[in-house]
């Protein structure tokens, strides 16, 4: 099994940094990134779910259960002082899909770097559907 955590020295960690003076290391593993990165990919509007079919399906059954996969749809390669991230989404219509994209992209890098350090190599984003709203249809049900 591959090794999933990420080493963040102080040299390399967020601006705040390790201010105690204290040695030593943190770890923070893939997992972690991809929440922030999925987190970060909801918050943008225009955004009605992360995940393909298969995983927007899965997630309604563990909405169903109180378990929400904060990051469906998000996967994350993490190096040492790098990521990328490939998110994959469902846009709102009418929003235009590429401005969701870009901004999806932008708000995936700067909460990847704001909170865990790293440089972000490339955010790749994967628009598999458009969601065209109905009058019964009801928002929290997104995602």
């Amino acid at each position: 099994m591959a090794d999933t955590t990420q080493k963040i020295t102080p040299t390399t960690a967020a601006p705040v940094g390790n201010a105690s003076g204290i040695g030593g290391t943190t770890d923070v593993n893939d997992s972690v990134v991809a929440k922030i990165a999925g987190i970060a990919a909801r918050e943008v509007t225009g955004v009605h779910a992360l995940g393909g079919g298969a995983a927007r399906a899965l997630g309604a059954i563990r909405n169903v259960v109180n378990s929400t996969d904060l990051a469906q749809g998000v996967s994350v390669e993490v190096g040492d002082t790098d990521a990328s991230a490939d998110v994959t989404l469902v846009v709102e219509y009418p929003f235009n899909v590429v401005q969701v994209a870009d901004q999806v992209r932008v708000a995936v890098a700067t909460a990847i770097t704001d909170y865990v350090g790293l440089t972000v190599t490339a955010v790749n984003v994967s628009v598999t559907d458009v969601n065209i709203p109905t009058d019964g249809d009801d928002p929290a049900d997104a995602n």
